[in-house]
């Protein structure tokens, strides 16, 4: 029976800089391919350029690093057999994020921590899975559009509001946002303002 496998843009070992775990060191794995195309999109790059790359291979490149933590992300992980990836780092010991932006309701039951960014199109089963709900804010953000999310708000599912690129206009907006709303949270991204990947 062939392994599975995923097409890997990139693995390297850095600082979560974004929402609820801000400042944890992690693997990140981002996979390439995404359908979505967004304008403001900072992983372009992700949407076509990756390796093939199994269980096997994807284990040994972890294993540099000491981290237990890894973040699945993209592109949109979800493209590919993600819960089949899923398991190879659970079965293997590690802490399991996912970070997609929910257009594809996929399995995820076995990750320790799902973060779903809405984009153009997102699967209202996906945002029930989420544990962080994270929209990116802009001066194009459709603000009455972006209410819908709080009815997903629950013990198990928070929202975060995210700058587009640290603006200041974006984050002052946010901040408006958040204090109509102060359940949800800012996340900035940290790994921008302090330079690192």
């Amino acid at each position: 029976m062939p392994q599975p496998s995923w097409k890997v843009n990139e693995i390297f070992y850095s600082v979560q800089g974004e929402g609820k775990h801000t400042g944890m060191p992690a693997v990140f794995v981002r996979l390439a391919g995404c359908r979505m195309n967004c304008p403001f999109c900072d992983t372009k790059y992700a949407a076509r350029e990756g390796a093939e790359t199994d269980a096997k291979q994807l284990l040994a490149r972890l294993a540099a690093w000491p981290a237990k933590a890894v973040i699945i992300t993209g592109g949109e992980p979800a493209e590919q057999n993600l819960p089949a990836l899923i398991a190879a780092l659970k079965d293997a010991g590690y802490e399991v994020h996912i970070e997609t932006n929910g257009s594809i309701d996929a399995d995820v039951s076995r990750a320790d921590f799902v973060c779903v960014s809405p984009k153009k199109y997102v699967s209202p089963a996906m945002l029930k899975k989420a544990d962080v709900i994270k929209i990116v804010v802009g001066q194009d953000t459709d603000l009455e559009d972006l209410q819908k999310y709080y009815a997903y708000e629950n013990a198990k599912t928070q929202i975060y509001l995210q700058p587009e690129s640290n603006k200041q206009e974006n984050i002052d907006l946010c901040v408006k946002l958040l204090k109509n709303h102060p359940s949800a949270r800012l996340s900035l991204q940290t790994h921008k303002l302090a330079n690192i990947r």
